[in-house]
């Protein structure tokens, strides 16, 4: 039986109708709000990681920058939930989806370029021409920073997607062969059993670096427009 490896990345449907909105808004669950006065140990880890991570990305920025923590912060939490939600067995990994990926990149970057434009318009003009070029080359380095500038919602997109489809695709054919293995050669799927688990703890701190990276680099965008 011959299997689709991309079946895995297919939206999901239940008669019909999409639930991929149902999936998306799950990983909200694992953060819920304290109602306590004392929490509980889970509640006061994830509040203490939270602010480690809000305190080393709010570092960079100025205090208009800092008005953009609550953001920053969620989008983290999104990506990082939605990223290790894949690594359940028979789930969906929404950011494997480069539309959600781009829905996600770009308003945050038109945002940021946006605001640059608006409070430091000389600053921003700036970036496409730097200084001492000759004139010879002006148009051509113009033309450069445009695209350059206009790519960068595209990377951040592509980024993620390529890093978790890979991910998720290599660990699907190490499975595959793993339980094919079984019936061949024990030692042989012992061993690919134990890349398995290895992969897997690899795509655990990917799951987490790609958020991460994907939230500091939206982070950095800000910084320099604000």
């Amino acid at each position: 039986m011959n299997e689709n490896l991309f079946s895995s990345f297919m939206t999901p449907n239940l008669m019909g109708i999409p639930i991929v909105m149902f999936i998306i808004m799950f990983p909200t669950i694992m953060f819920p709000s304290p109602n306590r006065l004392v929490n509980n140990r889970i509640i006061t880890i994830q509040q203490q990681l939270i602010k480690l991570i809000l305190k080393q990305m709010m570092l960079i920025h100025s205090i208009k920058g800092r008005t953009w923590s609550l953001m920053l912060i969620t989008l983290i939490l999104f990506i990082g939930t939605t990223n290790l939600l894949g690594l359940l067995p028979h789930s969906f990994t929404p950011t494997t989806q480069l539309s959600m990926n781009l829905g996600m990149a770009i308003p945050l970057w038109a945002g940021a370029v946006l605001l640059g434009f608006r409070h430091k318009t000389k600053m921003s003009l700036a970036h496409f021409l730097p200084q001492g070029t000759p004139m010879i080359l002006i148009p051509m380095l113009v033309i450069i920073e445009t695209i350059s500038l206009f790519i960068q919602p595209m990377a951040l997109a592509v980024r993620l997607t390529a890093n978790i489809t890979a991910g998720h695709l290599l660990m699907h054919l190490i499975g595959g062969a793993t339980s094919v293995l079984f019936s061949i050669s024990t030692p042989a799927a012992l061993i690919t059993f134990i890349i398995l688990l290895l992969l897997t703890m690899l795509e655990f701190a990917v799951a987490l670096i790609q958020a991460y990276v994907f939230t500091l680099l939206v982070s950095l965008y800000l910084h320099d427009n604000t």
